[in-house]
């Protein structure tokens, strides 16, 4: 029998106002009184889509959601400014906003793919006490860099290109039953997606998909320069990187050159892929919980 997964309603909801005005809708579910966790996810997907993995820690932890600009519940904005500097931005403001809101107290950033590359570019980077960034695309200088560029233009293209509406979110769960990077995803886990990264299409049309194919495609195109250009150096947060099975085919973005950043604290999940998460929620907030453990940061 397939699971059916809901995402139940938060605690608040409160709106954060970016640089350029734009609004994302911040949701706070847990235990006030754990320690801080700030949750959001990959290029094209939404974090409700995660909800596997991070409703393992709303019993102990005070967990604050949010979907990246145009994705997800938050309103498609103008893809001219859609890029990662922005995202980043957008992270800072989220990061103080929320502290402001509810008092400073430790915080942890865990986040996935895009949005972990995006913590290392922002600005808030060092009121975390610690960040746990999965599979994260990100390469060393020398480290067949050409790869991930052609990754990134592969991928750009493919997104332009790929279907964007859908008669229902069962249809969108079906289509993406056939594509081999969502292989490792159940049904009901396809199923969560599906009805998290579409909304209504408009004058009963249907479903698109939440983050425009642009938008999404952007993000692609800017995956080369932005990993390149990470500064190392400038990071003082504590960082685990949990990343996806290296032998395992559709790991399409090379985790595998993160352990030679000696600072990191590097782990995988076997048989996963990039969408790890997604796939094993059970072993990634495992993962999670231990890290936090052992940096003496954990729930209660």
């Amino acid at each position: 029998m397939t699971e059916v997964w809901t995402v139940p309603e938060p605690k608040e909801v409160h709106e954060v106002r970016a640089a350029d005005g734009y609004p994302i809708a911040v949701r706070r579910y847990g235990n006030p009184d754990g320690l801080r966790l700030v949750i959001s996810h990959g290029n094209g997907f939404a974090i409700d889509a995660y909800w596997p993995f991070w409703s393992r820690f709303v019993q102990d932890f005070d967990v604050f959601v949010h979907d990246i600009r145009s994705h997800g519940r938050n309103p498609v904005g103008d893809v001219d400014v859609h890029s990662i500097p922005m995202i980043a931005e957008d992270f800072a403001c989220v990061a103080r906003n929320i502290d402001r809101r509810f008092g400073p107290k430790s915080k942890v950033g865990v986040f996935h793919s895009l949005s972990a590359l995006t913590a290392l570019h922002a600005p808030f980077i060092h009121d975390y006490s610690a960040l746990v960034l999965f599979d994260p695309p990100i390469l060393l200088p020398g480290k067949a860099a050409g790869d991930l560029e052609r990754v990134g233009t592969r991928m750009a293209r493919a997104t332009r290109m790929k279907q964007e509406r859908f008669e229902t979110p069962a249809a969108y769960a079906a289509f993406l039953s056939t594509r081999k990077g969502f292989a490792g995803l159940d049904a009901g886990g396809l199923d969560l997606l599906a009805r998290n990264t579409l909304r209504r299409g408009g004058n009963g049309a249907g479903y698109r998909l939440s983050c425009p194919r642009e938008h999404e495609a952007r993000m692609w195109d800017s995956l080369y320069p932005f990993a390149r250009m990470v500064d190392y150096d400038r990071i003082n947060c504590p960082i685990k990187v949990i990343g996806s099975d290296p032998t395992m085919p559709n790991s399409f973005l090379p985790s595998t050159a993160v352990p030679d950043l000696l600072r990191l604290d590097y782990d995988f999940v076997p048989e996963s892929t990039h969408l790890l998460q997604l796939e094993n929620p059970e072993a990634c907030a495992a993962f999670t919980l231990d890290y936090l453990a052992g940096r003496g940061l954990g729930g209660l």
